[in-house]
């Protein structure tokens, strides 16, 4: 009796096991955008959402969900191990340097994960589709403007130019600085770079008090790398009458006086186009590519008041040098990073 009770109890659990379904894959088309940081009040990641909304709204049965990582950079890991854990998403899409790598760290706990990554550069990984931005570029385009005002402020004093970063990170080291001293030098080789580091991506005030030393020591104008920290640089620049560049986004509303030229990046317009081809069923994943300002993806925006206010000559000289750099000259092209 007992051995026919156990081998009925064995039937049903058999049966139970063949009748169960197989462990779903996460619905392709549903999108977690990650924000690293706070997306309001950051041009990079306002950008980011803007262009991922657009690319689902665009693509039939695509639904998506913002979901901000906040300023901790060492939560960001157990936040996209959250995201993938729930079973919920079969693409995460975010943007920072940083991200691949902890990505990286997630694929192998959760394979089916698939990941696109903006501003960022992981080649070969199958489950990841990288893009980078030219930043030498841009890096050259506030460097080449910063070098014409301040030659045209101290035409016979030391030329200083200030750079301040929230931190170091290979990005600016290797892309980011170099093409900002690559810019000044081409306005006059004899300029030098003075370097200070806030630590955070948030401290507006600490960013001011390095702001104020910079300007002190001679800097007549400063490119802070700094995110929200940068709102700092640019109240001290414009209760000082001196001048900032700006990277990334517009940054003119931030000081219209002392912001005289924003480099950029077509965030949206890439996040737009990449995600919309993902969720078409584009092969992407496994790639890592670079864009630059000859398909327009790196450029400038000239539509601030204090950009627009300064000498024609300054500005024509800018303007040339911009064309020849959307025509590869000088040549900064990237293969790999």
């Amino acid at each position: 009796m007992k051995r026919v009770l156990f081998l009925s109890v064995a039937a049903v659990i058999a049966l139970s096991i063949s009748c169960a379904k197989p462990a779903e894959a996460p619905n392709r088309l549903s999108v977690a955008l990650f924000v690293p940081g706070v997306a309001s009040g950051s041009p990079i990641y306002e950008m980011l959402v803007s262009g991922a909304q657009k690319a689902v709204a665009e693509s039939p049965g695509a639904t998506i969900k913002v979901i901000e990582g906040g300023y901790d950079q060492s939560a960001w890991l157990d936040k996209l191990r959250d995201i993938a854990a729930s079973g919920e998403f079969g693409l995460i899409v975010s943007s920072n340097p940083a991200i691949p790598e902890l990505c990286a760290k997630v694929a192998e706990d959760y394979p089916e994960q698939r990941f696109f990554i903006a501003d960022a550069y992981l080649d070969g990984h199958p489950a990841m589709h990288t893009v980078l931005y030219n930043q030498i570029e841009q890096g050259y385009i506030v460097g080449y403007l910063a070098g014409l005002v301040s030659k045209a402020a101290r035409p016979a004093g030391p030329l200083i130019a200030g750079l301040i970063s929230a931190q170091r990170y290979p990005t600016f080291d290797r892309l980011i600085e170099p093409g900002f001293v690559a810019g000044l030098k081409a306005v006059d080789p004899g300029f030098s770079v003075e370097y200070r580091e806030i630590g955070n991506w948030y401290d507006a005030n600490k960013a001011a008090e390095l702001a104020r030393s910079l300007y002190a020591a001679g800097a007549e104008l400063i490119l802070p790398i700094a995110g929200g920290a940068g709102q700092g640089v640019v109240a001290v620049a414009a209760e000082l009458k001196k001048k900032v560049v700006w990277f990334d986004g517009s940054g003119y509303r931030l000081g219209p006086d002392a912001v005289i030229g924003c480099a950029t990046i077509a965030q949206d317009r890439l996040v737009y186009e990449r995600l919309k081809a993902l969720l078409a069923g584009d092969k992407l994943y496994g790639k890592a590519d670079i864009v630059s300002a000859r398909e327009s993806y790196v450029g400038f925006d000239a539509d601030g008041p204090a950009y627009k206010a300064l000498p024609q000559a300054i500005r024509s000289a800018f303007e040339q040098a911009l064309t020849e750099l959307a025509q590869g000259r000088p040549d900064f092209t990237l293969t790999s990073f």
